[in-house]
């Protein structure tokens, strides 16, 4: 089957219409005086009515406060500084385990280093009580950031919801992240603990992590303690044990904290500058979690949800929110496509998963193999979510084709700044080839333009007029906010920009084109430029650099091209070096095996390609967005203000390049 963009694949069917958390959700607000003749009128109501919507989430969902709120929202709430449910005092801990009962596992987890486990509810409870007493004897009190430089296992989870109990700050890196860019993170919140494995194992391959350990170590020096959690089977010195941490027996206390007290911390990816400290809350969290988990992507008590991710990307944090709806956890640790492709399809059969979130590359890269999982496996699924980049038309095919009428495709984009979805489907809406289905309740998004006017049918910036109370409460450690304000508020005062390119159909649906500014999204491990440079910057060799990812339309994992301009003295090449130098192979090596060891194995460059020049704008910016245009078959007027440029010459080499590589004269 073939589709044309925008062609309609799914409608709702009569059970979703009839059994959905959403349904469920309109049929309550009818019965309190509140109809809407589709989805779009609630939709406009929810981004209209802030107190009326907002708070009826908070009766739909029993939101348990240990004080009533005062409001809502001030009567005039604005961006940035907007406070949801001033005086109320309630804890993520106590929503996230309150929906379980007796003997049916609350956490699965799968991994390729050690045997498949279970928890039920009482030993999660347990695990989490023991490790609150352990951080209690560790010195940390509310307030103190406990870091996790751990894989997704329940220790993990564990460490989270342990930390979050008691009012302590919980943060965490993936393992596979060296250590420049673990150091790059915490050292910005200066933990006070750090949990920690000795090692993993990514397929078949054993991946010993304990000398990057020992560097992390040095470079935070507020850290007064670590705990090894043994999973490679390694020694850490200097480290307290996971079972001493857990030692003592203990009941499980959870403390009331007000609405907007921090409950973790995740970063942006670092393409301006220093990965970006995003401080998400308790409250935030909990209320916007369950909106989108129960009425989007349909979570109910009983189900289980199965989305590969590592514990460096917020999918982690919103995976361990579906206990927030009473719904199963599937944790999968280890390469997703080890054995092969069919084995994340395999996981969700064995684990009964009713919602299985993917990545367009591996949705893609199904489609290539032939793939056909409803067809050769039993499975129980009612939604695939699938988010990381945009979805190809014939990926949309392939999933509405392969997974039958009677399994939503829910495609959305949302991102680490708000930790939840701005765009994305729902059971009642219908699916279009390349389209996103919606907007999400309570999200004002719009497209705008550069005069910051709403454009429909057309790309613009991605922005939200209204606010969340998701949205951060700020930075770590920006006090006044102005890095804040930078980040999403300067290009159109008082409106959230995401830094997204969107397009609005007329019906709501929508197109997102990829980040408007240079984020570096390799198999779910996302860097900035910024990260690529400092590392670049330790050679003496090389002048300056510059990095771009080429999507693949296909999904696939695309290219990362790195530009280097040597320095005059050359590096081993036969020639001038600033002026076109060879590279070196002995050079190429040692560039290669920093960015692996310093960054991430998937951020190794496709290809390291000599320059001349690194064009940059006259306030200093370097073009990557434009250099990326360029290759991607953008005329150069089309990528680029030249009269903005530095230097207007610097960008010719690279129309050069991209001629060459298309085999077209420009």
């Amino acid at each position: 089957m073939t589709a044309r963009p925008g062609e309609l694949l799914r409608e709702p069917t009569a059970e979703a219409l009839s059994c959905s958390r959403l349904v469920h959700y309109v049929d309550w607000l009818a019965r309190r005086g509140r109809s809407f003749a589709d989805y779009d009128a609630l939709w406009q109501w929810s981004v209209t009515d802030l107190v009326g919507f907002w708070s009826s989430l908070w009766d739909y969902f029993g939101i348990e406060s240990a004080t009533p709120y005062d409001e809502v929202l001030p009567e005039r709430p604005t961006m940035p500084g907007a406070r949801f449910f001033g005086g109320a005092r309630l804890n993520y801990v106590r929503h996230a385990l309150r929906s379980f009962e007796g003997s049916r596992p609350v956490v699965l987890a799968y991994s390729q280093t050690r045997r498949p486990t279970s928890l039920r509810i009482d030993e999660l409870q347990d695990l989490v009580a023991r490790a609150r007493s352990g951080l209690e004897r560790l010195g940390v009190r509310p307030g103190d950031r406990v870091a996790a430089y751990l894989p997704n296992i329940p220790e993990t989870l564990v460490s989270l919801l342990a930390a979050a109990s008691m009012g302590a700050i919980f943060s965490s890196c993936a393992p596979e992240l060296g250590r420049r860019s673990v150091v790059d993170r915490f050292s910005q919140i200066e933990p006070t603990v750090l949990l920690a494995v000795d090692g993993y194992r990514h397929a078949d391959r054993a991946i010993d992590r304990r000398g990057e350990l020992a560097e992390i170590r040095k470079g935070l020096p507020s850290l007064r303690h670590v705990v090894h959690v043994p999973y490679l089977g390694g020694r850490v010195e200097d480290a307290l044990a996971w079972d001493d941490l857990l030692g003592e027996p203990a009941p499980l206390v959870v403390d009331p904290v007000v609405f907007d007290h921090p409950l973790y911390i995740l970063y942006s990816s670092g393409t301006t500058g220093p990965p970006k400290p995003i401080v998400h809350t308790h409250g935030g969290i909990v209320v916007e979690h369950l909106k989108n988990h129960a009425l989007s992507w349909d979570l109910r008590p009983g189900d289980r949800m199965l989305w590969f991710s590592t514990t460096s990307w917020m999918m982690w944090n919103a995976l361990v929110s579906a206990l927030l709806c009473g719904a199963s956890i599937v944790q999968l640790d280890g390469s997703p496509v080890h054995p092969d492709l069919r084995f994340q399809w395999q996981l969700a059969e064995e684990t009964e998963a009713t919602f299985f979130g993917v990545s367009t590359a591996y949705l893609m890269a199904c489609r290539r193999e032939g793939i056909r999982p409803a067809s050769e496996l039993d499975l129980k699924l009612r939604q695939v979510g699938c988010a990381g980049s945009p979805l190809p038309v014939d990926g949309f095919v392939y999933a509405c084709e392969e997974l039958g009428p009677d399994c939503v495709l829910n495609v959305g984009s949302g991102g680490t700044d708000l930790c939840s979805g701005i765009v994305q489907g729902n059971p009642l809406l219908p699916v279009y080839a390349g389209e996103i289905s919606g907007r999400c309740l309570g999200v004002a998004a719009y497209a705008f333009d550069v005069e910051g006017r709403p454009v429909t049918d057309e790309m613009g910036e991605l922005v939200i007029t209204r606010p969340l109370p998701s949205m951060p409460l700020g930075f770590w450690n920006d006090p006044d906010g102005a890095r804040y304000e930078a980040a999403y508020f300067d290009r159109y005062p008082g409106v959230w920009r995401q830094g997204d390119w969107i397009c609005f159909r007329p019906r709501g649906s929508s197109i997102v084109s990829g980040r408007s500014d240079a984020t570096l999204n390799r198999g779910g491990v996302r860097l900035g430029t910024s990260e690529f440079y400092a590392v670049l910057g330790e050679f003496d060799e090389i002048e300056d650099s510059l990095v771009v990812h080429l999507e693949d339309d296909e999904g696939g994992p695309g290219e990362l091209v790195l530009f280097v301009r040597l320095a005059a003295a050359g590096a081993g090449g036969s020639g001038t070096g600033a002026g076109g130098a060879a590279l070196s192979e002995e050079l190429r090596d040692a560039i290669v095996g920093a960015l692996r060891e310093q960054l991430s194995p998937r951020h190794v460059p496709d290809s390291i390609v000599v320059v001349p020049a690194i064009p940059y704008t006259l306030t200093g910016k370097k073009l990557e967005v434009p250099v990326k245009r360029i290759l991607q078959g953008f005329e150069l007027g089309r990528a680029a203000s030249v009269d903005a440029l530095a230097d207007p010459d610097a960008l010719c080499c690279y129309v050069e390049l991209a001629a060459a590589r298309t085999g077209r004269k420009r």
